[in-house]
C-alpha cells in the first residue's frame, strides 16, 4: 500500500466530473487500499479518488469505527437539513459553514462489486455528501455559506 500526495485546490482534476468505474478489479481494490491509507495518514474523515489525482468515482469515508469504501456512489434520498463547519484535505487552512441534508440514503458498490444500500445521518451523512460532491467537481467552498481561514 502507498500514501499518495493529496491534490490541492487549483488542480484541474478537482473540478472535473470523475469517470464511472466499469469493473471492480484488482486495480480498484488497490486504489481503495491506498486511499484508506492516505486518508488515515492525513487524519481525514473522507477521501475521493480525484483528491489523489485519479478520475474515478471512488470514495472512502471513516467515521469512528465505521469504514465505507464505495465505488460509483449515488445519493438516492435526502432528508432534513443541517449546517456544520467542514474542512477538506484538498483545501488546507480553510473551513466553511455548509448546509447539507441531515440524512441520506446512498448506494454504491463495495470492493467485492456487491451493491450496498446505506442509510446515514450526522457526520457520516455529511462526509458522504462531501465526498460525492468531489466526484462531481464540487468543492465545499462552492457551497459554503461562509468560509474561514485557519
Amino acid at each position: 500500500m502507498a500514501v499518495y500526495q493529496i491534490v490541492e485546490i487549483g488542480a484541474d482534476i478537482l473540478r472535473e466530473k470523475a469517470k464511472k468505474v466499469k469493473e471492480v478489479n484488482s486495480s480498484i481494490t488497490k486504489l481503495l487500499d491506498n486511499m484508506v491509507e492516505t486518508m488515515i495518514a492525513a487524519d481525514g474523515v473522507g477521501l475521493a479518488a480525484p483528491q489523489i489525482g485519479v478520475s474515478k468515482r471512488v470514495i472512502v469515508v471513516k467515521v469512528g469505527d465505521v469504514l465505507l469504501e464505495l465505488i460509483n456512489p449515488v445519493i438516492l434520498e435526502e432528508e432534513g437539513e443541517a449546517v456544520a463547519e467542514e474542512g477538506c484535505l484538498s483545501i488546507p487552512h480553510m473551513t466553511g459553514d455548509v448546509v447539507r441534508a441531515a440524512k441520506v440514503r446512498v448506494q454504491g458498490l463495495n470492493r467485492e462489486g456487491k451493491m450496498l444500500d446505506i442509510q446515514a445521518d450526522r457526520l457520516m451523512a455529511r462526509a458522504l455528501q462531501h465526498e460525492i460532491d468531489h466526484l462531481e467537481g464540487i468543492l465545499f467552498v462552492d457551497v459554503a455559506k461562509k468560509t474561514y481561514r485557519k
